[in-house]
């Protein structure tokens, strides 16, 4: 007999262990109290396969507390290889057990412990379960079968009149559980989401720093406003005016805002039809408040809140924005889009308090997550040989009606959560939205098209009819006019009905329907995956990383996305699996011809407005890294003159030394910390720091930093430790002088023209904003380290304060700064290189490493007395690794940083061979991403 406990936690959770053993087992039995819809949707493709095999088994939940879900219990009972009961707690009294039980030809595995067939129980609670394998005439074996036996007996068949009756107890059962949480929704229960307390603790840092504005960048759905009432609530205005760029949102404002602090101000709103001029808090429309701003005295609100901030740009708003002078502004919004007239980093004076988008908000599980299922698209219809943008080919290929009854099928398969079903369908165009509102509506789906071409009111009528939980309208099909800033919270399914070209787009469907909603508990998202050449697109869209190559992509798809936060669920078939997986590792994620689809993929959706800056890559959540675009030319200018082949886009440097410093600042990018360029960013309107001048420049960015952190950026930024070679190719833009960081007057030349102004902040003000949404404002202590961060080997001189020339921190693999050692491995190294070598370096597991010191390291070296004595000696010693030294032709991959070690053992000589110990387990999905082979 062989026990283990299984948890829950990174990549490994129970949801995984029950799908292996459905796959190898003969006959199953499942004992658990509650059953819901969202556990039972995780396994009905497993489910499927064990009977296609020939396999059958046992499924018994309870009425216990009326908490399982009657819908789940009749979608496993339309399985016929499944038989189910209930067992009825109000006649037999309390069921609590959590079984799962597998048969195999000379054996059981038995699970027995916390988890219920939910999603979360299977996948995201702290959950304690006991697998035992053992042979079949044990003991235990045997009174574990007797006992499910006698609970089968007791329980019933759930016929169709079981689950009429059953169904009503439960509806009755929901809607007293809903009254019960509405105490919840009083002003005195309310509490702020994850988000918003990290916001309001930013924003509470910047106004400590003396700043006067600050902008929150968050995901539809995650509480921007309740986060601005959250942080009006703490300061207290006098007088607060909340602009809005339309009167709906303003109502809900209102209501949010008197909801939570109704019994201290008055609330009033000024519309078209409605001025109430006295209220200590306004709720204004821009278009009635452009009209009127005069009337109130430039310091008549302490607190003003620009919701929809990306608008702020417009003439309008900038007339009242110039206008009012508050203690304090907020702007929100989803989308940073940049305009022709400025930034909206800009006008926040580039203090962004908190940047939300969809991966963090599922993670922080503050919207409603999603299950995704990847369905490989019929046979018969040939995607691959039509152009991305020939969509009117594309749409007449996808309208036959045997991929309208596989949509069908996959639909009533995996159905949804939740009473009535509230779909949305993404098509190529209008001719396809309107044959599929078409073919559902008569194969019974009563569905509408909705396109752009549609009257507001029209359009408007029909979300409306679609929220009506009483109304028969099931689905819209639409084009892209649902892409963003429409919120239809009841939306339980979606369907993406058309090959993914772009992850802005898809990212942008995906979150119609993860507003949290009640009755919705998670949206169904069905994918159906064509042969189109691009498919693989839909994997970067899905994992969310802020880098990515080909071998992480590949693990991350074979794995079923298992680095995606674990509320979510993402599962694709072996077809389409296969198939992107192929696409991976055929593409070249680094040649011009990627990047320059990427980019043209990137302006067709700025409706052909060319991306002329960095930060317009900041507006969209899944637009390209513009990273690989300056490493394939230099610079972003650079990239730009070659894709866009027109005079105006040719590279407009005035002299050569400017074009010297763009590309200098475009190398640092992404930033390893943000030090150096806070205090380039400062000398920009100043002409000299102190000391006490750039430690506040770099605390606008960060908690905290060491004075001699301060003083050796301060140094870098006066080439203190470049090499002639390097000063050579990037003019100097500060110097010391009186114990002072001055700007040099080849720096304030520069500056002189707005042209290189614009463009050298630009890549400033990208490469802060970035780190900032990358790594928060922490510090990370020295050296400036973070666990899973990309770095190259010099990188280490720059965050260890290496007060040395940084070009000569280089080496075979070991690298030292004073009291700290840099360990480069490459963990899968060239067959000819690892037997010359012999080196050995693997992970064993995610807390022990195996590391072959360099081949000349003796114990009775110095080096090798300082790392098997390091702790004694007060050594650190710091472990970066690579999966490939290059994976794409001749770039050289970055190594990623996993922790501090500590030496368990050492052995040999001439290289040492040491067992060591992370001083911190590597993340489960790191972990996975570096070990795992695809």
């Amino acid at each position: 007999m062989t026990e283990r406990l299984l948890i829950n936690g990174g990549t490994e959770h129970l949801l995984k262990e029950l799908t292996s053993s459905l796959e190898t087992c003969e006959r199953f039995y499942f004992g658990v109290a509650f059953l819901t819809y969202s556990g039972a949707q995780l396994l009905l493709d497993t489910l499927k396969e064990a009977g296609e095999r020939g396999k059958s088994g046992r499924i018994l939940s309870s009425t216990y507390l009326n908490f399982t879900d009657p819908e789940a219990v009749a979608r496993l009972s339309a399985f016929p290889f499944i038989d189910t009961k209930m067992f009825n707690s109000e006649e037999n009294g309390g069921f609590h057990t959590k079984t799962y039980i597998f048969e195999y030809k000379e054996h059981y595995k038995i699970i027995i412990g916390s988890s219920n067939l939910t999603r979360a129980a299977l996948k995201t609670n702290v959950e304690w379960n006991v697998e035992i394998i053992s042979k079949k005439d044990e003991s235990f074996v045997q009174q574990v079968l007797t006992e499910y036996q006698t609970l089968w007996n007791r329980s019933q068949i759930p016929t169709e009149d079981f689950l009429d009756h059953y169904r009503s107890i439960y509806r009755s059962t929901r809607q007293v559980k809903e009254r019960q949480q509405s105490l919840h929704t009083l002003p005195a229960y309310i509490a702020p989401n994850s988000m918003q307390s990290r916001a309001m603790k930013s924003l509470e840092r910047l106004r400590s720093l003396g700043e006067n504005k600050a902008l929150v960048i968050a995901a539809t759905g995650t509480g921007k406003t309740y986060m601005a009432a959250f942080d009006v609530q703490k300061l207290q205005p006098k007088r607060l005016l909340f602009l809005v760029h339309r009167e709906d949102i303003l109502v809900k404002a209102k209501e949010t805002f008197s909801h939570l602090l109704h019994q201290q101000h008055s609330f009033g709103m000024m519309t078209g039809s409605r001025k109430d001029i006295g209220a200590d808090y306004l709720f204004a429309n821009i278009r009635t408040m452009a009209n009127h701003y005069s009337q109130f005295d430039p310091a008549h609100f302490d607190y003003i809140v620009y919701d929809e901030a990306h608008h702020t740009t417009a003439p309008q708003y900038q007339q009242v924005m110039k206008h009012f002078h508050p203690a304090f502004a907020l702007g929100m919004t989803a989308t940073p889009e940049r305009s022709d007239e400025a930034s909206v980093f800009e006008v926040f004076d580039h203090n962004v308090a908190a940047e939300v988008r969809l991966h963090d908000a599922l993670k922080d599980e503050i919207i409603a997550p999603f299950h995704y299922f990847g369905i490989t698209d019929v046979d018969g219809i040939r995607l691959d040989d039509v152009a991305p943008n020939d969509q009117a080919e594309l749409s007449r290929r996808l309208q036959v009606h045997f991929r309208v009854e596989h949509i069908l099928t996959n639909m009533y398969f995996y159905k949804h959560d939740g009473a009535v079903r509230r779909g949305l369908g993404f098509c190529v165009n209008i001719d396809h939205a309107v044959y599929m509102a078409d073919a559902f509506s008569q194969a019974g789906v009563p569905s509408v098209a909705l396109t752009g071409d549609d009257p507001a009111l029209e359009r408007k009528k029909m979300i409306e009819k679609l929220e009506d939980e009483h109304d028969p309208l099931e689905f819209i099909f639409t084009v892209d006019i649902f892409n963003e800033g429409v919120d239809i919270p009841s939306v339980n399914l979606v369907l993406m009905l058309r090959p993914t070209e772009s992850p802005i787009v898809f990212i942008q469907q995906l979150g119609r329907g993860l507003r949290k909603h009640p009755g919705k508990e998670f949206l169904t998202v069905l994918d159906f995956i064509g042969n189109h050449n691009r498919a693989f697109l839909v994997a970067i869209a899905l994992n969310g990383s802020r880098y990515y190559d080909k071998e992480s992509l590949k693990v991350a798809v074979a794995t079923d996305f298992a680095t995606v936060p674990a509320p979510v669920h993402i599962q694709m078939d072996r077809i389409a699996k296969e198939r992107i997986i192929a696409q991976i590792d055929q593409e070249s994620f680094f040649s011009m011809k990627y990047l320059k689809e990427a980019y043209l993929q990137f302006k067709q959706i700025r409706n052909g407005k060319a991306p002329s800056a960095l930060m317009d890559y900041f507006t969209y959540d899944g637009a390209p890294d513009p990273i690989p675009f300056i490493e394939k030319s230099g610079s972003y200018l650079h990239f730009l003159a070659k894709v866009e082949k027109n005079d105006l886009f040719q590279i407009p440097f005035e002299e050569k030394s400017s074009e010297l410093v763009y590309k200098s600042l475009s190398s640092h990018l992404p930033l390893k910390r943000p030090h150096e360029f806070a205090l380039l960013d400062a000398l920009m309107t100043k002409d000299k720091l102190t000391r006490e001048d750039a430690e506040a420049a770099i605390l606008h960015w960060l908690d905290t930093v060491p004075p001699s952190s301060v003083a050796h950026a301060m140094n870098t930024v006066a080439q203190q430790y470049m090499d002639k070679r390097e000063q050579q190719r990037s003019p100097a833009l500060a110097e010391w002088q009186h114990d002072c960081l001055v700007r040099t007057e080849h720096f304030t030349h520069l500056l002189e023209s707005r042209d290189n102004y614009e463009r050298l902040h630009d890549v400033i003000e990208y490469g802060l904003h970035r780190y900032e949404r990358d790594f928060g404002s922490a510090d990370h202590g020295l050296p400036f380290l973070k666990v899973g961060a990309q770095y190259q080997m010099k990188d280490a001189a720059l965050l260890s304060n290496f007060s040395k020339t940084h070009s000569s921190f280089r080496g075979s693999g070991l690298l030292a700064n004073e009291k700290d050692y840099f360990l480069y491995v490459d963990l899968h190294k060239d067959a000819d290189v690892a037997e010359r070598l012999n080196y050995h370096d693997e992970f064993l597991d995610r807390s022990t490493f195996l590391w072959d010191s360099p081949n000349n390291m003796t114990p009775d070296s110095l080096r090798g007395r300082n790392i098997m004595e390091h702790e004694a000696r007060g050594y650190r010693l710091h472990l970066f690794v690579r999966k490939y030294k290059s994976i794409e032709g001749n770039r050289t991959e970055p190594f990623i940083y996993v922790g501090e070690l500590t030496v368990v053992e050492a052995s040999g000589s001439r290289p040492i061979q040491f067992r060591m110990h992370l001083k911190q387990p590597l993340p489960s999905i790191l972990y996975k991403e570096l070990t795992e082979k695809v």
